[in-house]
C-alpha cells in the first residue's frame, strides 16, 4: 500500500528551501503548521485515494449515450477531495483557496499523483484553468468561475490540439464568430483530457480558436472559455451548450482517465467568452502550460514513488534462490542486482523531489521577493528540466519496478503494470520531452548566451567547498563527480552558445540528452545538500537511519548516475552531425 513521502517533504522544506535567499515558506508557515498540512494530506491520500487506483483502472471510464460515467470509487473520491478543500492548497483566498507556499502544494500534488495518477491528471487540468483565469480572466469571469473550480463543484480542462495538428498549433482550425459581448466556437479538438465526466455538475472548457479574419498561424490564435453548461444569473448551471462528446479514447494507461474527442458548435455554435485580449490566445494558454509542466514533473515523480515502494516491498517479501553469502531461501532483496535496481530508482527519486522542492520555492520567490526577477530567471530554466527529466525518470523506474517482480510484474496481478502503463504518457503530455528540451536550448540557453545557465553551475559550485571540510567523511567522495558535472556542464554550455548559431541540427540533435543530463546534474547537486543537512545532523547526535540512508543515497547516485550525465553531455559535444543532414534517403 502506497505511504506518502512525509518525512522526505519535512526535512527537505527544513533543510534546502533557502538558496542565495529568503526562504519563502519559512516566512509564510511555522514548522508546526507545515507538518500538520503534510501530515493530513498524506492521510487523505493513502487512506481515500490509493484504494481507488487499481480497480478505478480495471474498470475504466464509459461513454454512454453522449456522458462519460468515471468509474465510481473515482468520482467518490473527488467527492471527498472537494469537500476536503486540497485542490485550493496555493490558490488566493480572494477566491476559496488557502494562499499557502507552492513547496505545501507541490508536496500535496507528488502524493496525490503517487496514490492515483489518472486522479491526478484531472486536478491538473483544474489548477491551469484557474492559474489562466487568474493571469488573463476579466473580474466577472473571475467572480463567477473561479469560486466554483476551487470549490469543487466545477472542473476545468484544457483544449489545443486537433486532429490535424499535433504539436502544430499554427494548424489549428476551430474558429470563433463574436455574437453580440460573447462569440461562438464551432470545431474539433482531440487528447482532452477529462474533457468529459460525471464527477461535478460544470466543465470549464479553454478552448484555442481563431477569430475570423485573424493572422494566420499562432499569432492568429485566441482563448476562449467555454463551459459544459451554460452559468445562470442565480450561479447554477442548467442549459446545455452546444458541446459533443464524439469519443473517449482507449489509451495505453489512465483508463479512468476519459480523453474525449470534443466538437463544438455541431448546431448554432458553442458560447464561449474571450479570455485575455485576441490573437494572443497562445501567450495567455501558456500560462496554463507552464504551471501544467511543474504538476507533470511532480506526476513523474509521484509514481515513481510509488513504483519504487511497490517494487522494495516486493524484494522484501519474495524469497528465491540462495545469496553470494550461501544463505538459503532468502528475500531477493539480498541479491546484488535487485539492491542497485532499487537504489537507482529511489536514488532518483529523492533527487528529482529534492529538485521540485526547490524549483517551487524559486517560483514562490519569483512572484513576491525583491530580486524576484532573478528567482524567475532560475525558476523557468529548470522547468521545462524538472517537467523533461522527472517524467522521463518516471518511466524508467517503473520499467525497473517490473524488472523486480520478474514476470509476475508483466501481469496484471499486482500495480506494477499499471504504474508503467500510466507513467508512459507523461513525457508526451503538455510537451514532449524533446519540446522541452529544444525549449531549454532554445530560449533558456542560447537566447541569453548561456548567462543563467552560468549563473546556476557557479551556484552549484559553491557547494563543493562545504563537501571536502565537512566533518564527516563521507561527503568527500561527493566532491569530485559534482566537480566533473560542473566543468562538463560550463563546456557544455560554451558549446552550445557558439554552435547553435552556424550549426543548429547538431546541437538540437542532442537537445534531450542535454536535458536529461542536466536533470541528473541539478537534482544530484540537491542530493548532495541533502547529505551535507544530514551529516550536520548526525553530528549534532541525531541518530535516526534517515540521515544515514541519505549518506548512502547521495553516495550511489554520484557513483552510478552522475557519470552518466557527464558520459551524455561528453556525447553531445563531440558528435558528428553529418547523419543529420537531410538526404533523399529514409534514415
Amino acid at each position: 500500500m502506497y505511504k506518502a513521502p512525509v518525512g522526505d517533504y519535512l526535512f527537505l522544506i527544513n533543510e534546502l528551501t533557502a538558496v542565495e535567499g529568503t526562504s519563502s515558506v519559512r516566512q509564510q508557515v511555522d514548522a508546526a503548521t507545515v507538518e500538520a498540512i503534510i501530515s493530513h494530506a498524506a492521510t487523505f491520500y493513502e487512506e481515500v485515494l490509493a484504494p481507488t487506483n487499481a480497480v478505478s483502472d480495471r474498470e475504466g471510464a464509459q461513454l454512454s449515450n453522449g456522458t462519460v460515467k468515471v468509474p465510481g470509487a473515482l468520482a467518490s473520491a473527488y467527492r471527498a477531495y472537494a469537500e476536503a478543500g486540497w485542490g485550493g492548497l496555493r490558490f488566493p483566498t480572494e477566491w476559496g483557496g488557502q494562499g499557502l507556499p507552492r513547496v505545501l502544494a507541490a508536496a500535496s500534488v507528488e502524493m496525490l499523483n503517487g496514490a492515483n495518477l489518472t486522479f491526478g491528471s484531472g486536478m491538473l487540468l483544474c489548477d491551469g484553468a484557474i492559474e489562466a483565469l487568474l493571469a488573463c480572466g476579466t473580474d466577472e469571469q473571475k467572480q463567477t468561475y473561479l469560486p466554483k473550480l476551487l470549490s469543487g463543484e466545477w472542473t476545468g480542462s484544457m483544449n489545443l490540439t486537433e486532429p490535424q495538428a499535433g504539436s502544430d498549433l499554427s494548424q489549428i482550425r476551430t474558429t470563433a464568430v463574436r455574437d453580440g459581448d460573447r462569440y461562438r466556437i464551432s470545431g474539433s479538438k482531440v487528447f482532452i483530457t477529462f474533457g468529459d465526466h460525471d464527477m461535478a455538475d460544470n466543465i470549464v472548457h479553454l478552448v484555442l480558436a481563431r477569430i475570423k479574419d485573424a493572422p494566420t498561424g499562432i499569432r492568429g490564435l485566441s482563448l476562449f472559455l467555454v463551459p459544459k453548461f451554460l452559468p445562470g444569473e442565480d450561479g447554477k448551471s442548467s442549459v446545455a451548450n452546444d458541446i459533443k462528446v464524439v469519443s473517449i479514447e482507449h489509451k495505453l494507461g489512465l483508463k479512468a482517465s476519459p480523453t474525449c474527442l470534443l466538437a463544438f458548435g455541431d448546431g448554432e455554435g458553442a458560447e464561449g467568452w474571450l479570455v485575455g485580449e485576441e490573437n494572443r490566445g497562445l501567450e495567455h494558454m501558456f500560462v496554463m502550460m507552464s504551471a501544467a509542466r511543474f504538476t507533470v514533473g511532480m506526476q513523474g515523480i509521484g509514481i515513481s514513488e510509488a513504483a519504487y515502494q511497490l517494487a522494495a516491498a516486493y524484494a522484501n517479501e519474495r524469497v528465491q534462490s540462495r545469496t553470494l553469502l550461501g544463505g538459503e531461501g532468502a528475500p531477493i532483496v539480498h541479491h546484488p542486482d535487485i539492491r542497485r535496481i532499487l537504489m537507482t530508482m529511489s536514488s532518483q527519486v529523492e533527487a528529482n523531489r529534492a529538485l521540485a522542492v526547490q524549483l517551487a520555492e524559486w517560483l514562490d520567490l519569483a512572484e513576491e521577493a525583491e530580486d524576484r526577477d532573478r528567482y524567475l530567471a532560475w525558476a523557468e530554466f529548470l522547468v521545462p528540466i524538472h517537467k523533461g527529466h522527472a517524467t522521463e525518470c518516471a518511466v524508467e523506474i517503473a520499467s525497473a519496478g517490473i524488472q523486480v517482480h520478474g514476470g509476475i510484474g508483466f501481469t496484471e496481478d499486482r500495480e506494477a503494470a499499471q504504474f508503467y502503463r500510466d507513467a508512459r504518457i507523461l513525457p508526451i503530455y503538455e510537451g514532449t520531452t524533446a519540446i522541452q528540451a529544444n525549449d531549454l536550448i532554445g530560449r533558456k540557453i542560447v537566447r541569453d548566451g548561456g548567462a543563467v545557465a552560468r549563473d546556476l553551475l557557479g551556484m552549484v559550485a559553491k557547494t563543493l567547498p562545504a563537501l571536502r571540510v565537512s566533518r564527516d567523511g563521507r561527503l568527500e567522495a561527493l566532491a569530485n563527480p559534482l566537480e566533473r558535472l560542473v566543468e562538463t556542464a560550463e563546456g557544455l554550455v560554451d558549446f552550445i552558445v557558439t554552435t547553435a548559431p552556424t550549426d543548429p541540427a547538431r546541437v538540437y540533435a542532442g537537445a534531450v540528452p542535454t536535458l536529461r543530463a542536466l536533470g541528473r546534474l541539478f537534482s544530484g547537486w540537491m542530493l548532495c545538500r541533502s547529505a551535507i543537512a544530514a551529516a550536520d545532523a548526525i553530528s549534532e547526535g541525531a541518530s535516526d537511519d534517515f540521515y544515514d540512508r541519505k549518506l548512502t543515497t547521495s553516495r550511489f547516485f554520484m557513483d552510478w548516475i552522475a557519470p552518466v550525465a557527464t558520459a551524455e553531455m561528453r556525447s553531445v559535444m563531440a558528435s558528428d552531425d553529418q547523419y543529420l543532414r537531410t538526404t533523399t534517403k529514409a534514415v
